[in-house]
């Protein structure tokens, strides 16, 4: 559910050259990330592409669950997206879409600066509602930004901190 009574800022800075942006409706530069299949199984634990209208679709309801953020780092003079996170109590998913990103550490900063943007409101814990059983990079990513596992789904765990 969106924050009541909290403004999503606009940008969140995380380092000089790393930063999340409000998600704004514009996404035609993600469509790639949801049409590669394996970024899709990692998501979805299934290859089938996303078209605009079921993006768009995506993106309107994870706004409306929490802080839909983009991911991104800067390149050049500009900053450029590379991938998006939602940022909510019961959720966190979070995609790193252009794969040469992956692997840098990105994603561990950007759970650590949600992590503390969720102790700035107040939340005595967060989850993460589903971690594919394979995802095992998305695995380390939450288990080492303190996230433990804490009940087995059909096809993976959920997870949870506790901050208070």
């Amino acid at each position: 559910m969106p924050i009541t009574g909290i403004k999503q800022p606009n940008i969140i800075n995380i380092t000089k050259k790393l930063r999340l942006r409000k998600y704004d409706g514009i996404f035609d530069f993600a469509l790639r990330w949801y049409q590669d299949e394996e970024t899709l199984m990692l998501v979805n634990n299934s290859p089938d592409k996303y078209d605009s209208t079921q993006l768009e679709r995506m993106y309107t309801y994870l706004d409306g669950q929490g802080e839909e953020y983009f991911i991104e780092v800067l390149k050049g003079q500009d900053f450029i997206p590379i991938g998006d996170v939602t940022f909510s109590k019961d959720d966190m998913p979070i995609v790193i879409g252009e794969k040469n990103y992956r692997g840098k550490g990105i994603g561990k900063q950007v759970i650590e600066t949600l992590i503390n943007r969720a102790k700035e409101i107040g939340y005595s814990e967060v989850q993460v509602d589903e971690i594919y059983k394979f995802n095992y990079s998305s695995q380390r990513l939450f288990e080492s930004c303190g996230f433990e596992k804490y009940e087995t789904t059909d096809n993976g765990f959920r997870y949870k901190l506790i901050l208070a």
